[in-house]
């Protein structure tokens, strides 16, 4: 199995059996169970497992053979912040994804040169999972930093246009990774398969080796800036800072969380159910789910990942095309996908709650303003506009779903301990 799905969905998948375990063992009692008490050593083993400093470094993906080069973070870096690779010359990855704002922009829908339909995703520690995107159609780093460039309410740019651009402004840098650029020699100015009636006829006509030439540069370009998105990393937070003092019985160095934050803590990993699906170092266990989040649409409800099978499946640009660095190599998610399974039905990417309240709105398409407001719909737990949602259900693979039960009081303490998230503020 590629290690890359071992490590993100293999662990994931145990870790979370055994938090369903440990939920079963804690919620035995009425919503208005005690919010203090020494920790178990069940408990203290769940935490530990949910510290940032447990996080090993991305797996390598071996369909990216310059990942890991600085040359490539560096060009990368500088095109992830390039209004040049838009249509309208004003919208970069940058531009969504703002550093200075988590790598993600504070709207409920992405804005690039139109209106997206879903939120804009943080990309810090990216790397780490084996699907992208809130519904996983793209299956590497690299392969989902094109998506956008060619999408029509994004980038709205087009691959002739990208890698003219490329080999104009960064033919050595380019060269200096993958060798000898393609001539951009009698190309037409405006050609993709995925662009206007105009652009989709001339590339249809033009010659095979030069698609594939204009091609092998767009999914270089990718590479590059998945190079450098690699390298996104999320800061520690207050959390782990508790969790290390408690495993070495520091109480001093317990003060970091309140004691209405530690009880939120509690409800998180017990009654709550969060540690189900949010658990590990980065709090995601890397999986789809459909947890009945209202669409933005009632009249269009949004399929999520049960859509998306089909697309990543068919990209030219997966790990298993031509433009892999590695097609032979064992791309487990891709060769084991189920194209069938009805839970995918509206369901969607588990996201990390690392960092999570400066990055309201939530959900998929940006339907909740605030903390309070996802809390309250999971007590709700609401009925799916499409599928079925798995908070209604009786039984899971792993065992039996408990009804996710909070006095008002557990749900302050929660939504305080997900405040926590946060990095620490410098000193």
């Amino acid at each position: 199995m590629r290690p890359r799905l071992r490590a993100a969905a293999g662990a994931a998948l145990a870790l979370a059996a055994g938090v369903l375990g440990l939920v079963a063992a804690a919620w035995s009692g009425p919503a208005d169970m005690p919010r203090h008490g020494a920790w178990t050593a069940a408990e203290k083993a769940t935490l530990a497992s949910m510290q940032l400093s447990r996080l090993a470094e991305p797996p390598a993906d071996p369909s990216n053979a310059v990942e890991a080069r600085a040359e490539a973070v560096a060009l990368g870096r500088r095109l992830f912040s390039d209004t040049r690779l838009s249509g309208n010359g004003q919208v970069a990855c940058a531009t969504c994804h703002d550093p200075q704002r988590e790598f993600q922009d504070g709207r409920p829908v992405g804005q690039g040169v139109a209106t997206g339909r879903r939120r804009t995703m943080p990309i810090a520690a990216a790397g780490h999972g084996p699907w992208l995107f809130w519904d996983g159609r793209k299956d590497s780093l690299w392969s989902q930093a094109l998506g956008p460039l060619e999408d029509a309410a994004e980038h709205g740019a087009n691959r002739v246009q990208l890698v003219r651009l490329l080999g104009t402004h960064y033919r050595a840098e380019y060269e200096a990774l993958f060798g000898p650029f393609p001539s951009l020699q009698d190309l037409p100015v405006r050609a993709s398969p995925l662009g206007s009636r105009a652009e989709r006829e001339a590339w249809a006509a033009m010659p095979p080796a030069q698609r594939e030439s204009v091609n092998r540069a767009f999914a270089n370009l990718g590479k590059a800036i998945a190079a450098y998105e690699r390298t996104v990393r999320h800061e520690e937070s207050r959390f782990d800072r508790y969790v290390a003092a408690l495993l070495r019985g520091d109480a001093a160095g317990q003060q970091l969380l309140s004691a209405q934050e530690v009880a939120g803590l509690r409800v998180f990993i017990g009654p709550g159910q969060c540690a189900t699906c949010h658990n590990g170092p980065l709090l995601t266990d890397q999986h789809f789910h459909n947890t009945g989040v209202p669409p933005r649409d009632p009249s269009r409800p949004d399929r999520g990942r049960a859509q998306a099978v089909a697309a990543v499946l068919a990209d030219e640009f997966n790990c298993r095309g031509i433009y892999s660095d590695d097609p032979r190599a064992s791309f487990a998610e891709l060769d084991f996908l189920a194209t069938d399974d009805p839970a995918m039905e509206g369901a969607f990417k588990t996201p990390s709650l690392r960092h999570l309240a400066g990055r309201a709105p939530y959900m998929h398409a940006g339907q909740f303003g605030t903390l309070e407001e996802v809390v309250a719909h999971y007590r709700r737990a609401p009925p799916a506009a499409t599928g079925r949602s798995e908070l209604l259900q009786s039984g899971s693979a792993h065992g039996v779903r408990i009804p996710i039960r909070l006095a008002d009081a557990q749900a302050r303490d929660l939504v305080a301990f997900l405040r926590s998230l946060g990095p620490v503020p410098a000193p």
